[in-house]
């Protein structure tokens, strides 16, 4: 039974690292995108309810409706400020997901050189013994009809 070499199995935990790192890094995108989504429908919100307000100009409001306007629109103030926090550490988390994901890639083409390298230096010793073989081959046959 042929023994295995050890750097291909921390080839293959490298690569299940890298495509665990890739996950993590598509679904921290997949967050941040949704956070941002929720941003947008915030403001967006926030735009509609201007407009509806504007679409009042001209008539006369009570002071309690505008008290209530005002009142509303720091709530959804504070909820877009909220969520701009939560959208920016949705992009702290892309980034080091980024960051990690970029790490286990350099280790897997780390281990891949290694192993490149080997088989290199392997087949350069196969081919020196050959060459030993045939040159010990030549000489013998040589030397046979040398006798002859």
């Amino acid at each position: 039974m042929a023994k295995t070499d050890p750097l291909v199995t921390v080839l293959k935990l490298a690569v299940e690292a890298e495509e665990k790192a890739a996950l993590q890094l598509k679904a921290a995108q997949f967050e941040r995108q949704k956070r941002q989504g929720q941003l947008d429908a915030l403001n967006n919100y926030r735009l509609d309810y201007m407009k509806q307000m504007e679409g009042h100009t001209g008539t006369t409001l009570r002071a309690n409706q505008y008290h209530q306007f005002h009142q509303f629109i720091r709530q959804v103030d504070s909820a877009i400020n909220q969520q701009v926090a939560v959208v920016q550490d949705g992009e702290k988390q892309v980034g080091y997901r980024q960051q990690h994901w970029q790490e286990t890639q350099q280790k897997r083409k780390a281990v891949e050189m290694l192993l490149a390298k080997k088989a290199t230096k392997e087949q350069l010793a196969e081919s020196k013994r050959e060459q030993k073989m045939s040159d010990e081959f030549a000489m013998q046959q040589y030397f046979r009809n040398k006798m002859k």
